[in-house]
């Protein structure tokens, strides 16, 4: 016959073996995966003022690269899960786990090379360019920017080349505060990708600014995995093709941009 304290023991035990049980059930079903062995939910961040690409319409989320995301993923047999955050903040979530995937047209260079893995590239962009008031007479191209108050995205390659143009840089969160503030004259110049400056003035701001200077040549858009997660990379490479193959990314494109010519 068992004491009472050691019933109580085997009671005890009993019951850490139980939460131990459910703990690695809760464990596996966190870690859900589909019939392609890639998670069932992969969750994405993007920096959400960034049209045509990813903004706000309403209460909701759009763009190209939301659209673009979601049909990768439900080519690869998952769902998206959908995440706003700050440009700068996107690389860090990556790496720490937060997110699965960035798709913020976000451009491959050297430096953010050591910190994620790529996908194949997506858009194939014109490069940077700067925008003035329709008034400016003295900034014509980057070699104007001495000296000159210029705007710019924290996080992005323009920020590099309004650096080196020997510009007075001042970086926004996001290119809808930079665009505020060059209307307002306390910028003379924003720097910013061509695709966005270019969609910014067909919705009107064309009444007061325009695009001045050759474009500064940049890498194509891709989007961006933590570095060991080459699976869900590697699957993502393989859905982008798969769309491009069968017109679903021409229709996508055409969506957004119009028809490709």
């Amino acid at each position: 016959m068992f004491s009472k304290k050691m019933k109580m023991f085997l009671a005890v035990g009993a019951l850490a073996a139980a939460v131990a049980m459910t703990g690695c059930g809760s464990s596996d079903k966190a870690k859900d995966t589909n019939a392609n062995g890639i998670p069932s939910v992969i969750r994405v961040g993007s920096e959400t003022t960034f049209p045509p690409f990813e903004f706000t319409e309403g209460d909701k989320y759009v763009g190209f690269d939301l659209d673009l995301a979601d049909a990768i993923i439900k080519q690869m047999g998952s769902k998206m899960e959908f995440k706003s955050m700050g440009f700068d903040a996107l690389i860090p979530a990556v790496q720490s786990g937060q997110i699965d995937m960035i798709a913020a047209g976000l451009s491959s260079n050297p430096e953010r090379a050591k910190q994620v893995a790529f996908s194949d590239v997506y858009f194939d962009k014109d490069g940077f360019v700067l925008v003035v008031r329709k008034d400016n007479d003295s900034i014509h191209d980057w070699s104007d920017l001495a000296g000159k108050k210029v705007g710019a995205q924290v996080g992005t390659d323009s920020v590099k080349f309004a650096t080196e143009a020997k510009g007075e840089v001042k970086q926004f969160d996001s290119n809808s505060q930079g665009f505020m503030e060059l209307k307002a004259g306390t910028l003379e110049a924003f720097a910013l990708d061509q695709p966005v400056a270019m969609y910014y003035l067909k919705q009107g701001a064309d009444k007061d600014l325009k695009i001045v200077g050759t474009p500064k040549a940049g890498e194509g858009y891709v989007l961006a995995f933590n570095k060991d997660n080459k699976a869900l990379q590697e699957a993502a490479n393989k859905a982008l093709k798969e769309l491009k193959a069968n017109g679903e990314y021409d229709k996508i494109f055409a969506k957004w941009f119009g028809e490709k010519k």
